[in-house]
């Protein structure tokens, strides 16, 4: 079973949202959602100074068994970018809750978010 990291907040798209204070939030992909990937050998990330609008496509990921879209899981502008998944996308595999983020956005308001417990309890994962 994927784990699931109590402390974040996650869209029905597998994304994951961390606050880091003021309206700053870190996104990145479930474990949930890394599992049924397989392994992910590319990833394409917004670009810094974008807007994203929460539940619409902003980038996408590509492993050994799909393409699969990422959507922003807030309404914002992209601060920064995460260049190691970019170099090394098995980062995403191996660290989702880690050294395998994605992006960086100033918020200015949130999408439908579940917390980790309604998460899990709706994809199978374990907190």
């Amino acid at each position: 079973m994927a784990k699931v990291a109590p402390e974040l907040q996650y869209s029905d798209e597998h994304e994951w949202v961390a606050r880091e204070g003021g309206n700053l939030v870190s996104v990145g992909i479930s474990a949930v959602a890394t599992d049924a990937l397989g392994d992910i050998v590319y990833v394409e990330l917004p670009e810094v100074g974008s807007a994203v609008t929460a539940g619409e496509t902003c980038g996408e990921v590509e492993s050994t068994k799909s393409v699969s879209d990422l959507y922003a899981p807030v309404t914002g502008e992209v601060t920064e970018v995460n260049p190691a998944v970019v170099d090394d996308p098995a980062l995403v595999n191996n660290d989702p809750y880690g050294a395998g983020w994605l992006f960086k956005v100033a918020a200015e308001s949130d999408g439908p978010l579940l917390s980790a417990e309604d998460y899990a309890a709706k994809n199978g994962g374990e907190l």
